[in-house]
């Protein structure tokens, strides 16, 4: 069966899907919290409480809403995590743009080439030419071969494409 069907239903399912290196990111940034930012934020509540009458203690309201803060984007973090899987390139068909796919565009009335790379939504860095496969171009984009000209309608109007190049 088609690799974007299962996309889809799991992607209705709050199951979040990530390439390895942006699963080992969100581990990397969970362990952080956990490690360094959670034992900084006991020692400065600590400290504070040494300092008397907490009614009235700004430095104790301060690290008490920053550690609400913080357990707030480690439980976030593993509720992602608990519900991530990470894509299997494997299974992708090379000969059309899907999810992990680098597409070199021609923008038709430009003329400008660009190359962009189809990412999970949450791994999307537009500054290094990744792109949501949510975003309007990336949609336009899918399941489309190369040598195929697409339009697109994205928020500034129509646009035409030539896709010029698929690889990986």
């Amino acid at each position: 069966m088609n690799v974007w069907y299962y996309f889809k239903i799991y992607a209705m399912s709050e199951v979040k899907y990530f390439t390895k290196e942006g699963l080992e990111k969100l581990k990397e940034e969970l362990e952080r919290l956990k490690s360094v930012e959670r034992p900084a934020i006991s020692q400065q509540i600590a400290e504070a409480r040494e300092k008397g009458d907490l009614s009235e203690n700004a430095e104790y309201d301060a690290a008490k809403n920053e550690q609400g803060m913080l357990e707030l984007r480690i439980s976030k973090l593993e509720e992602t995590l608990s519900n991530a899987r990470v894509i299997d390139e494997s299974q992708l068909d090379d000969s059309r743009v899907s999810i992990l796919s680098k597409v070199k565009l021609k923008n038709m009335k430009s003329k400008a080439v660009m190359v962009y790379t189809l990412v999970p939504e949450n791994e999307a860095d537009i500054k290094n030419g990744k792109i949501s496969v949510n975003s309007p171009i990336a949609k336009g984009l899918l399941g489309k071969e190369a040598g195929e000209t697409v339009e697109i309608k994205v928020p500034a109007g129509l646009m035409t494409f030539n896709i010029l190049e698929i690889s990986r």
